[in-house]
């Protein structure tokens, strides 16, 4: 295993960490033999966003008398409501889960994430409310040892970086969601501005955030390193061809500022997998050539390049589009986070007022609105 300080926190983390979301529902013997086939390979951080208290506890008695060895990443505001997944900022609510958290873990949370701010709502919610006394309190008293933040907007992030009270960010990144174009090498520019020809329909605003992250010493943990499992997939990728696990691990961990990638093992097998990562030469790696393969005939897949924007009803439609794009690739067991982050939008397919300038701009000739109505149908 290698290890990389994450930021300002000092810590150490191994640059592959557990993503345990997709242990949520799995029997103890499994979550017990996956949990610890990572930690015999070297990795030390795990991150424990879901708010369900069996998961949770199953994850501590995996540890057992291990806790010690891990670093984990606990989230402030996700909450369980009548077992429905849900963010909330209602203080009475994110305190419970929060403290049931800390007593599952031992009393104390290494890295404690002010969770899901992705909108100027979400930051006004965290900073402008008792939300954030309660984080600094948490600091303060000793309950975490280190403020970090989610997100999944380059733009809210760097609001909230600029507050100067979060260490580190974990943060979505892979290469269908930077979308660089084969003739440029992002980090050639990081010196001398970015301009958004460098980019293939991705904002700019990705990149200033790495560029913020370096810059401020903002540790970064990486989510959806493998998009869903639409990079790995032939008939899902935006390339001409899959990526491998192992390339997207690659791609995370060669943005600036990123200190580990989380990848979500369901089972020993996937993190023995996942760990053959340290034995290939840098070939086996390598993604450039893939990233210069985008399909032309990605007609009527969403790419998220906000080519659509600005829509009249204020619809986030990339961020839709992608919600939706992850709950296709099984209808039948569509994650709680997905439903809810859908939920949680302040406008989203209820809203469309079926007007078609999106339509109009779309450059990959996506059904927007039937998207719209499908994502309404599917999520509610």
């Amino acid at each position: 295993m290698v290890y990389r300080e994450l930021g300002k926190t000092g810590l150490q983390v191994s640059v592959i960490g557990l993503g345990c979301e997709h242990l949520d529902g799995k029997p103890f013997s499994q979550i017990d033999e996956t949990v610890n086939t990572a930690l015999d390979h070297g990795v030390n951080i795990l991150d424990v966003f879901m708010p369900g208290k069996e998961i949770r506890e199953n994850i501590a008695k995996a540890l057992g008398n291990r806790r010690k060895e891990v670093i984990i990443q606990g989230h402030i505001g996700s909450t369980d409501i009548n077992q429905q997944y849900d963010i909330s900022r209602d203080m009475p609510t994110v305190k419970r889960y929060f403290e049931d958290l800390l007593r599952i873990f031992g009393g104390y949370i290494d890295l404690g994430m002010m969770f899901f701010i992705d909108s100027d709502e979400d930051y006004k919610n965290v900073f402008e409310t008792d939300f954030v006394k309660y984080v600094e309190h948490l600091k303060k008293e000793g309950y975490i040892g280190h403020i970090g933040f989610s997100s999944h907007n380059p733009v809210t992030a760097m609001k909230v970086i600029n507050t100067g009270l979060p260490e580190m960010l974990m943060f979505s990144i892979n290469p269908a969601f930077d979308m660089l174009p084969s003739e440029e090498y992002v980090f050639d520019h990081f010196d001398s501005g970015f301009s958004p020809e460098l980019f293939r329909g991705i904002d700019p605003k990705r990149a200033e955030l790495y560029k913020l992250c370096d810059q401020k010493q903002i540790g970064i943990t990486v989510m959806k390193t493998l998009g869903g499992g639409k990079l790995l997939k032939p008939e899902h990728t935006p390339f001409a061809r899959p990526l491998s696990v192992h390339q997207c691990i690659h791609y995370a961990l060669s943005r600036p500022g990123v200190s580990s990638a989380l990848i979500g093992c369901q089972t020993s097998d996937e993190v023995l997998n996942t760990m053959q990562y340290f034995e290939l030469d840098d070939s086996e790696k390598d993604y450039a050539e893939i990233l210069g393969t985008i399909r032309n005939d990605f007609k009527g897949n969403c790419v998220y390049c906000n080519h659509c924007q600005p829509c009249p009803a204020g619809i986030d439609i990339a961020t839709v589009n992608k919600y939706l794009d992850i709950a296709r690739l099984d209808l039948a067991n569509i994650p709680p986070s997905i439903r809810s982050h859908y939920l949680s939008l302040i406008r989203n397919g209820e809203d469309c007022i079926n007007c078609g300038s999106c339509e109009s701009r779309c450059p990959f000739s996506v059904q927007i609105i039937n998207n719209m109505m499908e994502a309404e149908r599917i999520f509610r």
